[in-house]
């Protein structure tokens, strides 16, 4: 299963200058041909620390990194809704992401024209997210009249879906994104069938000078994150692709130019993994290290399932131990001494960090 976020944004936000930035850091990227309409997609592995301190500590002969899929989505305007710029175009791709990266504008430039003349990140945002809701409260609308069309006809009454899409349509009403956190996991399941973007986790990307978060806009941005719960990642796109694009020891001169202690376009990459509710566990089976993604929550036995079908169905146990504890003792052997290895049944929830290793019966 692949997890994917979609860049969004208006037109000259520095939406493809920040996916650039993030697939030069991808050997496995694979981009799909770009134009004004179809989506740019690129497959970018996440930094992991503790996948390095193991790689470092083992010396395994192969080394496979969990990876994240992200989607640069063609610029949305004003009334996109009613079919401006791409419309119902840009917005079905959205609908096909797991999660949502909103990059606003946050730098002046002369050479880069902003669709609407000033900088004005408040009224930015207002725009690209009230196009989804009132997008999403249409599908919601129709769908409530498709229910009860049925009704007319059928037996089935929906009346379950038609409560779930009521409460839906009070937010999109109150002109706010869904908090899926007021419904439980069943409900949850079927929301995520109505296909609106609205119910999707998001995070904002403030674009900004190169002098930083010093740029005047960004408090703006700030303030909305903090409103909303959400999170934001400051980071000069333009820098961050130029970055991406040198040697690494030319790179490193650089960073300390500007006092940069990690590329911050790997920022993007953490918080996108986050909002998304994944966590990490790790196998090591022979020469062969590998990381895996899988939702928060997910038993031991799901886990297994990730690895190979087989795995699932014969499962007898688990040996767990944490890639921290690992690392600190320095070798299996140590950690078994000190109980750090335990076992653990089907129904464990697997923590992020776990290194897994699955008994079961062919």
């Amino acid at each position: 299963m692949s997890f994917s976020c979609g860049i969004i944004g208006l037109p000259n936000s520095g939406k493809s200058t920040i996916f650039n930035a993030l697939t030069a850091l991808s050997v496995p990227c694979q981009p799909y041909p770009f134009c004004t309409i179809d989506p740019n997609v690129g497959v970018v592995p996440v930094p992991d620390a503790r996948l390095a301190g193991l790689e470092k500590l083992l010396g395994p002969e192969k080394v496979v990194q969990t990876t994240i899929e992200f989607v640069d989505i063609a610029g949305l305007i004003k009334d996109a809704h009613k079919g401006e710029g791409l419309g119902n175009r840009f917005l079905s791709h959205i609908r096909n992401v797991d999660a949502v990266a909103h990059v606003v504008r946050s730098f002046s430039s002369g050479q880069v024209p902003h669709v609407y003349a000033d900088i004005d990140p408040a009224r930015d945002m207002e725009i690209v997210e009230t196009e989804i809701i009132i997008s999403d409260l249409e599908i919601v609308e129709e769908r409530i009249k498709k229910i009860e069309r049925l009704a007319k006809v059928s037996k089935e009454k929906g009346e379950t879906e038609v409560e779930l899409l009521l409460r839906v349509r009070r937010y999109l009403e109150a002109g706010r994104f869904v908090d899926t956190d007021d419904f439980d996991e069943n409900e949850k399941q079927v929301v995520r069938t109505f296909g609106l973007i609205a119910t999707k986790p998001l995070f904002y990307i403030a674009n900004v000078d190169e002098d930083g978060i010093t740029s005047a806009p960004v408090g703006t941005v700030e303030n909305a994150a903090k409103k909303n719960g959400r999170e934001v990642v400051y980071i000069c796109g333009k820098l961050e692709e130029d970055l991406g694009a040198l040697p690494g020891e030319e790179r490193a001169s650089y960073m300390e130019l500007y006092g940069m202690k990690e590329i911050s376009i790997e920022k993007v990459i953490h918080v996108g993994y986050r909002v998304l509710g994944l966590v990490t566990f790790y196998t090591i089976v022979g020469k062969v290290m590998r990381a895996w993604t899988i939702p928060e929550g997910t038993t031991c036995v799901k886990a297994a399932g990730k690895i190979h079908t087989d795995m699932e169905k014969g499962f007898i146990r688990a040996e767990v131990i944490g890639a921290d504890d690992f690392i600190a003792c320095g070798s299996e052997h140590t950690a078994r001494e000190k109980g750090l290895l335990r076992l653990e049944g089907r129904d464990y929830i697997v923590q992020d960090g776990d290194i897994l290793h699955i008994r079961f019966n062919v």
